[in-house]
């Protein structure tokens, strides 16, 4: 595995990630163009992120709401910004409010959420918003997301009674280390073929959402569409302070 990234080499180590994201493609016969890199930048400054912008690259996420909030206007408008994990109603219309350019949700993992999203876009008057579902595929208590007993449902409720939302998918995030094990990619796509069933639609219009820095090459082996890559490629988190969701 590629050393983590520190100030300086964190270019490098992006290019060094996409080209094992295309070796990990191609070795499962799938088109690497097809596979998304969001670069998660939880933890790391806007100094940081801009080296990264600067080289060409656009695609960028955070865990954590206020970090996002006040990330963002920061930074140019024409990154797309994902939202990664669970998000609280109450942060919903901050945070779309404070990132005119967030391009999707990585973390609707109940009704509730998905309806303070709905509102705040309509009121908002923006674009519809991409969002996945997210699904707890390890069974572990600390880990947000639907069962994937409830995913269907979940998945119908987006697609049917949002109308300001754009579900596109699924993601996970495995185990209470972030690591993840096959069985935890396995049950995704097993879901994924479940709600595309319901939903009438093809897989290929269904987003699967897995993968991290630790596991993103099996993931992609496994059929993920985007990997969430942090530490591999800006070096280790910086906890400094507990952050809010």
């Amino acid at each position: 595995m590629a050393a983590p990234a520190v100030e300086g080499t964190a270019v490098a180590a992006l290019r060094a990630v996409m080209f094992r994201v295309r070796q990990a493609a191609e070795r499962s016969g799938r088109k690497p163009d097809l596979v998304r890199v969001v670069a998660v930048s939880k933890t790391k400054p806007v100094s940081l992120i801009r080296q990264v912008y600067d080289s060409g690259y656009r695609c960028f996420g955070e865990n954590y709401a206020q970090e996002l909030i006040e990330k963002a206007p920061q930074l140019p408008r024409d990154i797309d910004w994902h939202f990664i994990g669970h998000l609280q109603s109450n942060k919903v219309k901050s945070l779309l409010t404070g990132v005119p350019n967030l391009a999707m949700v990585e973390g609707v993992d109940n009704a509730k959420v998905a309806n303070h999203l709905d509102r705040a876009v309509s009121s908002l008057g923006r674009n519809p918003l991409k969002v996945l579902v997210q699904v707890n595929t390890s069974g572990e208590a600390s880990k947000s997301g639907i069962d994937p007993s409830g995913c269907v449902e979940l998945a119908k409720h987006v697609k049917l009674q949002c109308p300001n939302l754009e579900f596109s998918g699924l993601m996970t995030i495995g185990m209470p280390d972030y690591s993840s094990t096959p069985e935890n990619f396995r049950t995704l796509s097993n879901c994924r073929i479940e709600v595309c069933k319901a939903l009438g639609i093809a897989e290929e219009q269904c987003e699967l959402s897995m993968g991290m820095s630790g596991d993103f090459e099996l993931a992609i082996e496994m059929g993920s569409t985007n990997v969430r890559v942090g530490s591999t490629i800006f070096g280790p988190r910086e906890y400094a302070k507990k952050q809010p969701n």
